[in-house]
């Protein structure tokens, strides 16, 4: 037993050099992590909100501007937007989420405001249908990752005309910090604070009018001479003032020297109607003019040139378009006695932009 065990020792000494030895090899990786390009979209929180200085027919100060139908807004005058933006690389990626203005489309035009973060996503939340997030055509329901997806806010407050007139390119644009950037699909066109003013086309001249008749005007043309382009609606308003004699003649008519306004009215016609509609109006289709020498909300309701074709608030025969125009004729009823020349006192035009 002795020996036995003395030769079975001594092969297992020979043997462990062939045991301890070990051969390995290994293979590089080749990767590169793709520099994502962030995606933003435009939810359904898009407002137009009315500025804080003059209180419109319908909206008041820092309320949404129902009333504004065409592509321009006025200095103070904001459009908002809720926005989601995506970057698969982390959303701690995102440099920066702001509106810009431009001539052109896309990315790279002049910036304009900053965004305000609402919130990260986390895995699994639901996104607002009205996002319509999509990459390609996958449609994204629900956020796939924690940090790669965030809801803004976007505020544009229109700023002055002497810094942001004319027409421009508006959208949202999200960018990284590789300086990808990216725009929502829906680019919209804004014309800032156009030009509003009024073109008057002839003259209220009633000739020589004998006491206690009637006497017509020619027929003048009162038009919206707002920026071309711009789409300013303006809502037409007529007020006036008593006449005068400017001499020292010895006028009465009938018995001080003052020619009412109350002898005065007119008949206006734009497209299919007319004052003949008005139910201010009498028999021959007149209406009379609202005394008053400056513009206030007292004038709704009360001093549009035609209260016809009513629509809510406004009265759609009375709004003008860029280079619409009404024909307005006046009549007088001059009193007897009368004596004087009155051609001392106003009639006024009013448009406002809606």
């Amino acid at each position: 037993m002795k020996r036995v065990f003395a030769l079975v020792l001594a092969a297992l000494l020979l043997v462990p050099a062939a045991l301890a030895t070990s051969v390995g090899t290994g293979i590089g990786v080749t990767m590169e992590t793709e520099d994502f390009k962030p995606l933003i979209w435009l939810c359904d929180a898009r407002k137009v909100k009315d500025d804080n200085v003059q209180t419109g027919r319908v909206s008041d100060g820092g309320e949404k501007l129902v009333e504004r139908i065409n592509n321009y807004a006025f200095e103070g005058e904001k459009i908002k937007w809720k926005v989601l933006v995506m970057d698969k690389n982390g959303i701690e990626k995102i440099s920066d989420v702001f509106v810009t203005i431009g001539s052109v489309q896309g990315e790279g035009n002049d910036i304009e405001a900053n965004c305000v973060l609402d919130h990260v996503l986390v895995k699994d939340e639901e996104i607002k249908k009205k996002c319509n997030a999509r990459i390609g055509e996958e449609e994204l329901e629900y956020a796939p990752e924690d940090n790669i997806m965030a809801y803004y806010t976007c505020t544009l407050t229109v700023e002055p005309a002497d810094s942001m007139y004319g027409e421009y390119w508006v959208t949202a644009e999200v960018e990284d910090l590789d300086g990808l950037s990216s725009t929502f699909d829906e680019n919209e066109y804004w014309f800032f604070n156009p030009v509003i003013a009024l073109s008057i086309d002839g003259t209220v001249d009633f000739g020589v009018v004998r006491p206690g008749t009637t006497a017509y005007s020619d027929t003048l043309l009162v038009g919206n001479d707002a920026d071309a382009g711009s789409g300013v609606m303006l809502d037409m308003f007529i007020t006036g003032t008593d006449f005068y004699d400017p001499y020292s003649s010895g006028a009465k008519c009938p018995t001080t020297n003052q020619l009412s306004l109350k002898n005065f009215a007119y008949y206006a016609v734009n497209g299919a109607y007319s004052t003949a509609q008005d139910p201010r109006s009498d028999a021959e289709g007149y209406v009379g003019i609202t005394y008053g020498d400056h513009w206030d909300p007292t004038l709704y309701d009360v001093a549009e040139i035609l209260q016809v074709q009513q629509v809510g608030p406004y009265y759609t025969a009375n709004i003008l378009a860029p280079g619409a125009e009404m024909a307005l004729t006046f009549r007088l009823n001059l009193p007897e006695p009368c004596n004087g020349d009155f051609s001392d006192g106003q009639i006024y035009f009013w448009g406002e932009a809606i």
